[in-house]
């Protein structure tokens, strides 16, 4: 069944065969698509941006990482348009963040047009970045006929056994390091994180980033997908993102689940990132150190006032929990600076005019000049951020 916008004598091409559709309802209005993967550089924060900046410190450049996936949120658009400032100024371009199975993220423009990113290998398309998309067939699938060649199977299949790296946002954490969207104020879905935030049994090619991991987690004759889970230590509602027992178990009792809806399982979780600092999971060797390691970047929580000092340091001296300042990075320079573009002009402004914002993002106010010239940003910072 296909609800379409018009029925035509001709189609420019066919992506379904015709003999697969048994019926077909032409909707009243244009069929309303929500720009899922859109965010407005403008609400990125200067925590997102301290996290960001951990996150390319403490995962990208030890582990190498080429190939990955990047989840919804501020903090991983964040991530995307610091490439071409923070993680250049370092010398990561051309090392890191090369190959991305993503939607075209409007956010990752900046990186694209500094050279950074190779090629993007696409689940479905994206409001908005169609032109864009046509105009750079060097870097996204583009078919003969300048459209988007997306298929959300192979690209579900490449996040999960291709990529070294899945890193996204959640909304709480227990002390086993179990992740879920699903609390008792608000349920959001899981899209594609239980399965690009797996670790692949069945995964035999190598790469430096996943042998690291596999070596870091005791493993000796085999690898580890990096998973890493960014969360502010609060929500903006002000509760709590780490928890002693996830809503998730309550809610799979109140409605008869026989299991409660974890979006991403402890014990494929590698990594922790909040605005206080990085938790390496791979190098605890018992739950108790795990639930101390989340501990100690947990923030002033109930979770996280429960923390052992001894322990704290103990563990930052095995560089298993990690401040900003062991980074080598000043929080003090996380600000907007960093972002290669600051608002959605200046992400229109660096497509060369192609992308085409949402309605539902513009603004009546006249949006600030754009970012001249991005690849001349990371002079503006030194390595350390």
């Amino acid at each position: 069944m296909a609800q379409v916008n018009e029925i035509v004598d001709r189609l420019p091409r066919g992506d379904i065969p015709g003999d697969w559709v048994d019926f077909v309802v032409p909707g009243p209005k244009p069929y309303f698509i929500e720009p899922l993967f859109t965010r407005d550089p403008a609400k990125v924060r200067d925590q997102n941006i301290l996290m960001a900046m951990m996150a390319i410190a403490a995962v990208y450049e030890p582990y190498e990482i080429q190939r990955l996936n990047h989840g919804i949120g501020y903090a991983t658009a964040a991530i995307e348009l610091i490439l071409p400032t923070f993680a250049a100024a370092r010398g990561l371009k051309g090392k890191v963040a090369r190959h991305f199975v993503l939607n075209p993220h409007p956010t990752l423009i900046p990186a694209i047009e500094a050279g950074f990113v190779d090629n993007v290998y696409c689940f479905g398309s994206e409001l908005g970045m169609e032109r864009y998309v046509s105009a750079r067939a060097d870097v996204f699938p583009v078919g003969s006929d300048g459209n988007l060649r997306s298929n959300r199977a192979l690209a579900q299949v490449a996040g999960q056994y291709a990529c070294d790296l899945f890193i996204g946002g959640t909304l709480q954490i227990d002390a086993e390091g179990n992740s879920s969207t699903a609390t008792k104020d608000r349920i959001t879905g899981f899209g594609g994180a239980p399965n690009m935030g797996a670790d692949a049994r069945g995964r035999r090619h190598d790469s430096p980033a996943w042998l690291r991991a596999g070596r870091e987690a005791g493993e000796t004759i085999r690898g580890r997908k990096l998973v890493v889970q960014m969360v502010q230590t609060r929500q903006p509602n002000g509760a709590p993102s780490f928890v002693e027992r996830l809503d998730a178990f309550d809610l799979a009792a109140a409605a008869g689940f026989a299991l409660p809806p974890v979006m991403i399982y402890g014990d494929d979780v590698t990594h922790v990132i909040t605005e206080e600092g990085v938790a390496n999971l791979l190098l605890c060797r018992s739950v108790e150190e795990r639930a101390a390691a989340l501990r100690a970047i947990a923030g002033d929580t109930e979770f996280g006032r429960a923390r052992s000092a001894e322990m704290t340091e103990d563990l930052r001296g095995r560089g298993i929990v990690m401040r900003p300042s062991d980074l080598g990075i000043d929080s003090t320079t996380a600000t907007r600076e960093l972002l290669a573009a600051q608002t959605l002009g200046d992400l229109v402004a660096c497509s060369g005019g192609l992308y085409a914002p949402p309605a539902k993002f513009l603004r009546p106010s006249v949006a600030k000049p754009a970012t001249a010239d991005i690849q001349a940003k990371p002079a503006l910072h030194s390595a350390e951020g």
